[in-house]
C-alpha cells in the first residue's frame, strides 16, 4: 500500500498541460536568440521577430499556468510536490518579466536593446530553473521522478 496520497488529476487538463506547457518556453527561447542577433547586427526586423515571439508566448502560456494553477493550488493542494509549487512562482515571475520585456519591446527597436536581451535572458533562465526543478525532483524514496 501506497504511502503517499492519490493525486486527483484530470487527465484532459494533464493532456493540454503537457502538450502546451512546452511552447512558451521554445518562443522565448527564440525572442532570447533573435534579440541576440539584433543587439550584433542592428537588424531592426529582428527585434520586430522577437516582439511577435513575446506576444505569442504569453498567449500560449495563459493556458497551461491555468491548468497548473488548478491543479497545485486548488484540486491536489495537500499531496502537491514542493517542485511543482516553486515551477508554478518561477513561471509566474518569468511571464511578469515577459509582460514587461513587450513593453520594451513596444519601443523604438533602438531604444529596448540592452533591456530587451536582459529581460529575455531573465525569462529564459526562471523558466528553465523551473523546467529543471520539476525534472530532479527527488522522491522520498530517493529515485528520481520524470513527470
Amino acid at each position: 500500500m501506497s504511502t503517499h496520497p492519490s493525486q486527483h488529476r484530470s487527465v484532459v487538463a494533464n493532456a493540454i498541460y503537457g502538450l502546451l506547457n512546452p511552447i512558451p518556453f521554445g518562443l522565448f527561447v527564440a525572442a532570447l536568440i533573435f534579440d541576440i542577433v539584433y543587439f550584433r547586427t542592428g537588424v531592426m526586423q529582428w527585434v520586430k521577430g522577437a516582439a511577435w515571439l513575446i506576444v505569442l508566448g504569453l498567449l500560449f502560456a495563459v493556458i497551461p499556468r491555468l491548468v497548473n494553477l488548478a491543479q497545485v493550488w486548488i484540486t491536489s493542494r495537500r499531496s502537491a510536490v514542493r517542485a511543482h509549487r516553486v515551477d508554478f512562482w518561477l513561471n509566474l515571475v518569468a511571464i511578469i518579466a515577459a509582460i514587461f520585456n513587450a513593453f520594451v519591446h513596444s519601443r523604438d527597436a533602438y531604444a529596448s536593446m540592452p533591456t530587451g536581451v536582459w529581460l529575455s535572458a531573465l525569462t529564459v533562465i526562471l523558466l528553465a530553473i523551473g523546467r529543471i526543478n520539476v525534472a530532479v525532483q527527488v522522491t522520498s524514496e530517493g529515485g528520481l521522478v520524470h513527470e
